[in-house]
């Protein structure tokens, strides 16, 4: 963990690219023990699928696009400013239900998430991940996956 301030500039290449759209890392496990924070752009109709954290804490802030959240037994449509917290052990997902890309900011914490994307963004860059690497890479950073992970929000709709 560095002592230093944290100064992030517009078009910094920091971070990963998941289904070729940007995830920019902000603050990372090497910068503070506290939190990540992530600029998350979600490709169109791409659904994270049902999953609860034991441990960590999320934030999510809506730049732009439209999101559907399931929070709990809560479903959210999301539009730019609306704010979410998730508290360990509530199980959530996050979908984009429109045909543009949306874009969020993100915090984890504790920080050391920005990991799981890095090999997030390896897996998916050898082809569509195998459900059981994506099941033990998701175990290993604090996440029991509930429902599939999906790049369709319309295909989710119907199987779900």
């Amino acid at each position: 963990m560095s002592n230093n301030a944290v100064i992030r500039m517009p078009g910094e290449k920091n971070g990963v690219l998941l289904r070729g759209h940007p995830m920019l890392f902000l603050v990372t496990g090497e910068d503070t023990k506290h939190t990540s924070m992530f600029e998350w752009t979600i490709p169109a109709e791409f659904a994270t699928g049902r999953h609860v954290h034991r441990v960590q804490e999320e934030t999510f802030y809506l730049l732009e696009g439209e999101c559907q959240w399931h929070v709990g037994d809560r479903v959210v449509h999301a539009t730019p400013g609306a704010y979410l917290f998730i508290p360990p052990g509530v199980p959530h997902d996050i979908t984009n239900v429109s045909r543009k890309p949306a874009r969020v900011l993100m915090t984890v914490s504790p920080p050391g998430h920005e990991h799981y994307f890095e090999e997030l963004a390896e897996l998916a860059a050898a082809g569509a991940p195998d459900a059981e690497a994506l099941a033990v890479l998701r175990n290993r950073y604090d996440t029991d996956q509930l429902s599939t992970m999906t790049t369709s929000a319309r295909s989710r709709r119907e199987t779900g």
